[in-house]
């Protein structure tokens, strides 16, 4: 099982897709969640992953992830046992010059309006340069989390 560390970011403008080398639409649910671990099933273009994901232990920087490919029926087929609440958005992919990329997903439906980046490192320490079309950090900050705003959509925040 592989160590995720990931920052995670509010997007301030669009200046991403301008440097973005490809994006591609995400659907995704949860078949289980709580306590920190979730079970998702997501849907990117024509592929499909479960991914098992445990608790963060260090303020949600980095959390133990499992991923695996699985034919895009079978996704379907999960979706209709998951959670309530769909994740629907885009990704684009932002390369930069630092040897990081940037992945910016902008939500569609009851999140739209939100913006976020994540960048994933080797190590909790390793330094990166953040992209101009940074706002803040919202790292460990679960209202964040794809799992909380299933429930708790951006648009209802108030």
């Amino acid at each position: 099982m592989a160590q995720e560390i990931e920052r995670k970011f509010v997007v301030k403008d669009d200046s991403y897709k301008h440097v973005a080398t490809s994006h591609s639409h995400i659907i995704q649910a949860y078949i289980a969640s709580g306590n920190g671990r979730t079970v998702r099933v997501r849907i990117r273009d024509d592929k499909a992953y479960l991914t098992i994901k445990g608790p963060s232990a260090d303020g949600g920087l980095s959390r133990y992830e499992f991923e695996m490919e699985i034919p895009p029926k079978d996704a379907l087929d999960l979706l209709q046992i998951a959670e309530p609440g769909v994740i629907d958005k885009e990704r684009w992919l932002v390369p930069m010059a630092d040897g990081h990329t940037f992945e910016v997903d902008e939500f569609f439906g009851e999140n739209t309006g939100l913006v976020m980046a994540e960048v994933e490192l080797g190590s909790a320490d390793e330094a990166v340069t953040l992209p101009p079309f940074i706002d803040h950090e919202v790292t460990g900050d679960r209202r964040y989390y794809n799992s909380h705003l299933r429930l708790y959509p951006y648009t209802k925040w108030g």
